[in-house]
């Protein structure tokens, strides 16, 4: 069976998903269909602005109402951005600068000797937890894994003779559905206790937030997650998807065989020019003063980590990793002889992208259209005012909040631009009521991560319906939305079961982050 025409199964989970993605896919070619949002947005900004639509901005106390794109001013300010949108699109330059370094490391034989070492190294039925925990934790390098990690499990899941999409839907479950969970300190950390501490202090001048105030909810979310990834990888999704039969022009004996000894070799020598490079990493993200040299890649003035000049540039780093390794294990397997192949292997990378460029045009026309009509931010807080009307105890109403951050996070893609909405917001809301903004931290956090993987508002929406096109080219936002739609329920109910469980224990979130405010005597 082609990967393109995989069985579906008749039981009521079957037949619904199936409605899903066939109502999905009868919607537009993506392109067209962010086309189509980005001018409704348009309209949608005229008829706000027409209906006296406004709100009050949480933190400044000033009348927020929507920007109207059919004025004058609007169409000047579309004609006149049009192109920038496209070049300043986040995952645009992201993908493509990362794709030219793994490109020379697919062409020269390196990615695929690797992928069938671990697949006929690892067992089987362990391949989708290793993929959903590896999904989790490419979070402490921002968002690499979706640039990375998603298009290499569809292709470590091709190797192993099961469905590629069913990896990259394994993948991308840890990537995004699991973007708050790790097991250290991510780069969104430091950003959003920065965004918490503010907004704490409307009611208190003097409250301060660590950076490390959610780590041990998060330490115990990561193999929570990856478990639930598995069940619903291979208990739900697997029979949706059969084992996939590779192209007849890839032979099933060239997967399954050992590698040969120029193979070999050149994993040698893509090993020590690896090593090299980790060492100048590691070298550089040493504290200055602890050998010579060491630091010069930390922050210059605070000599911090978590912001420096090494984790901001980790598609830099991805570049090189994948020109460096491809290129040593070329060398060693002879599969690269002189510079026309490194560029050759550049230019393999590039050429897939077509279409995926047509995508992010139009995405990024609709995603800038949106954030200029400011509606994102009238819709936030009307449904903040509407959940702070309810009155709910504990639980209930730290569950309602989730349920409407995970509803949000459809409308608005960036985690670190809804905190900065909603934190002035509820945490001064709920610490009134007596709870920690730590805690209201940690129930967002839940929240965002659910329904990234459904969002079409999340930036690499886009990415990951071209990852899927390439093995089942009919394939649309409903194709996406329908394979990864029970793994966002089931992460839904699940954190919410563990952050009830855990706020009825009463056990703390983070070092020092206590789950209840107590007002500081006067």
């Amino acid at each position: 069976m082609s990967a393109s025409a995989p069985p579906r199964g008749r039981s009521l989970l079957d037949r619904f998903l199936n409605i899903v993605e066939r109502g999905g896919n009868a919607l537009p070619h993506p392109a067209v269909l962010f086309a189509i949002l980005a001018l409704l947005v348009v309209v949608l900004s005229w008829v706000a602005t027409k209906t006296g639509m406004s709100v009050v901005h949480p933190s400044t106390g000033e009348v927020v109402t929507p920007v109207n794109l059919l004025s004058i001013e609007g169409l000047h300010r579309i004609a006149t951005n049009l192109v920038t949108n496209f070049t300043s699109f986040a995952p645009l330059g992201t993908v493509l600068v990362a794709l030219i370094g793994i490109g020379v490391a697919e062409h020269s034989g390196l990615i695929a000797a690797c992928l069938r070492s671990l697949v006929l190294s690892a067992p089987r039925h362990l391949l989708t937890p290793i993929v959903v925990m590896a999904g989790i934790l490419s979070n402490m390098a921002s968002e690499v894994g979706y640039v990375l990690l998603v298009p290499l499990a569809g292709l470590i899941f091709q190797a192993a003779g099961r469905h590629p999409i069913l990896g990259m839907a394994a993948g991308f479950a840890g990537v995004s559905g699991g973007y708050s969970a790790n097991l250290l300190v991510g780069t969104i950390d430091p950003l959003l206790a920065g965004l918490s501490q503010e907004a704490a202090q409307i009611v208190d001048p003097a409250y301060t937030v660590s950076v490390v105030a959610n780590w041990y909810f998060m330490i115990v979310s990561t193999p929570m997650l990856a478990l639930l990834g598995w069940f619903v990888t291979d208990r739900i999704l697997a029979p949706r998807f059969a084992d996939y039969e590779p192209p007849e022009e890839v032979s099933e004996d060239a997967m399954a065989r050992s590698l040969d000894d120029a193979e070999r070799r050149g994993l040698r020598y893509a090993g020590y020019a690896t090593l090299v490079m980790t060492a100048l990493v590691v070298w550089s993200a040493l504290p200055s003063g602890t050998i010579p040299g060491a630091g010069f890649m930390r922050d210059p003035v605070t000599g911090d980590l978590l912001h420096s000049p090494l984790l901001k540039g980790v598609v830099a780093l991805i570049f090189l990793y994948g020109i460096v390794s491809g290129i040593a294990y070329g060398i060693g397997a002879g599969t690269i002889r002189n510079d026309a192949d490194v560029i050759r292997g550049m230019d393999q990378s590039m050429s897939t992208l077509g279409g995926y460029m047509v995508l992010c045009f139009f995405a990024a026309q609709f995603v800038a259209f949106f954030n200029w009509t400011q509606l994102g931010l009238v819709f936030a807080v009307n449904g903040a005012q509407g959940l702070e009307t309810l009155g709910l105890p504990g639980v209930p109403l730290f569950v309602s909040f989730i349920a409407l951050t995970a509803l949000v996070n459809l409308f608005m893609g960036s985690a670190s631009a809804k905190w900065a909405l909603m934190a002035p917001v509820f945490v001064p809301m709920f610490m009134l009521l007596g709870y920690s903004p730590e805690l209201t931290q940690v129930a967002y956090r839940v929240g965002d991560s659910v329904t990234n993987i459904i969002a079409p508002m999340m930036s690499y929406f886009a990415l990951i319906i071209a990852f899927f096109q390439r093995y089942e080219p009919n394939a649309g936002i409903g194709t996406l939305v329908a394979t990864m739609l029970p793994y966002s329920v089931v992460f839904l109910l699940g954190w919410s079961v563990m952050f009830a469980v855990w706020l009825g224990l009463g056990l703390p979130i983070g070092p020092g982050a206590p789950l209840n405010y107590v007002p500081a005597a006067p």
